[in-house]
């Protein structure tokens, strides 16, 4: 069993789009077909500013290993910003490889429905669980005000952003994701609230 579920172990293959019924992939090209671990994945979005990055390392420290939490901007570098939908893919494949390591991967970012489920790699997991983190347009913008200027949060940006926070909380019911609102949550409590819908939702 390989680590990128892509990579057919038995001929060398890469495939760019899986076949892939329950736990089990086959090789388009030589029928081989071999099992991997299909976990579920769990998506904490939200606008920026709402608390994604705050709540990372709370969760990381709170679970303890027993899942892998990552943020999604570590890789919002080079040809992948100029590639939203190759951004899109790769973390999928990353957490895909992740997961075959036994742990499911939490994934600090700001996504939506629309931009996972119809990928390929979305055949990877047992579910995506989403759970939004949101907040009222004042308490954003001047959550994002106050950021340092290489992080460049200039006005255009922040209108974007209270846009997507809108878009999000009004389309939850009909994507089926999760909201918490943040404005006037603490970090604790807001680490509690998503530890506890994480937990429900662990195989």
């Amino acid at each position: 069993m390989g680590l990128d579920l892509r990579i057919c172990p038995a001929c060398g293959d890469l495939g760019d789009r899986p076949i892939v019924a329950g736990a089990v992939l086959t090789c388009r090209r030589c029928g081989h077909e071999w099992p991997f671990r299909k976990l579920p994945l769990f998506a904490v979005t939200g606008p920026s500013g709402a608390g994604k990055s705050t709540v990372g390392p709370l969760l990381a420290d709170r679970f303890g290993g027993d899942v892998v939490v990552l943020d999604q901007d570590i890789l919002w570098i080079g040809a992948l910003r100029d590639e939203v939908g190759a951004f899109r893919s790769v973390w999928l494949r990353m957490a895909a490889m992740l997961h075959q390591n036994g742990r499911p991967v939490v994934l600090c970012g700001t996504v939506a429905p629309p931009e996972f489920e119809p990928l390929p790699e979305r055949a990877f997991f047992s579910e995506i669980h989403y759970l939004a983190l949101v907040g009222s347009p004042e308490s954003l913008r001047a959550r994002l005000r106050a950021r340092p200027a290489w992080r460049e949060w200039d006005e255009e940006r922040i209108e974007e952003m209270l846009e997507f926070n809108d878009w999000l909380q009004k389309s939850a019911d009909e994507l089926g994701v999760h909201v918490f609102d943040t404005t006037d949550a603490s970090r604790e409590t807001t680490a509690d609230h998503v530890e506890k819908w994480i937990r429900a939702r662990l195989p």
